[in-house]
């Protein structure tokens, strides 16, 4: 086998621990897997063709994401978070995202408003909560990239994921896809004036309304 070869077989022996946890977290954030389902390494090694090896490397990467959890004396499952929980994280999203978007408006570029621009229009024309969940997850992530902070990034890509799939249902059943895109175009015309300030205020007041959203909806629940 040459170098070359060698290489190739490497980058993709390196790859397919994040193709699986890619899918997985697909299926997970689209509901495929339900909170509580059982993540069996060997079950999943059978899916994906592959050896126990990288199938644990995407669980302990979907663990470090808050997607997956390893309760006492048994294997992976997907976790089930409480609303309590659920909101905390919500106020680290408040946060993070906050301080990304004011060290991130100054420095974007046209392609960044472009891109920006691209994502609104898809989330006009998304069809399911699916694809509304993953343009919101990009909407959030767009403004906060400019910041140059690949650790502030992971972190916001980290409990924005992990709460993405609890919370979006409770925002479109309380305001309708109305109500995020209203937002989402205010925050796009602050970045366009380069007001980072007013940006971050407008992301922060979305993830709160979000969070009232939650409780309320589970509030009714209990209720009822």
């Amino acid at each position: 086998m040459s170098i070359t070869q060698t290489k190739g077989s490497s980058r993709q022996a390196q790859a397919l621990p994040h193709r699986i946890r890619d899918q997985l977290r697909h299926d997970i954030l689209t509901g495929a897997l339900p909170a509580g389902t059982p993540l069996k390494q060997d079950a999943l090694a059978a899916r994906f063709q592959a050896s126990r090896i990288p199938v644990r490397e995407a669980l302990r990467q979907l663990e470090t994401e808050g997607l997956v959890a390893y309760p006492l004396n048994r294997g992976a499952v997907v976790i089930r978070m409480d609303v309590e929980q659920i909101c905390e994280l919500l106020d680290i999203r408040m946060a993070l995202e906050g301080h990304a978007v004011r060290a991130g408006v100054p420095n974007m570029a046209r392609a960044d408003l472009d891109a920006l621009d691209a994502i609104l229009r898809a989330y006009d024309d998304a069809a399911s909560v699916p694809e509304r969940t993953e343009l919101n997850r990009r909407f959030h992530l767009a403004p906060c990239a400019p910041a140059n902070n690949t650790r502030l990034r992971r972190l916001i890509e980290e409990y924005g994921l992990s709460t993405a799939r609890y919370t979006d249902e409770a925002r479109l059943q309380a305001t309708g896809q109305d109500g995020p895109q209203a937002d989402y175009h205010r925050i796009l015309d602050a970045c366009r004036n380069q007001d980072g300030d007013l940006a971050a205020r407008l992301v922060e007041a979305h993830i709160l309304e979000t969070k009232k959203n939650l409780v309320a909806m589970h509030r009714m629940q209990q209720d009822g």
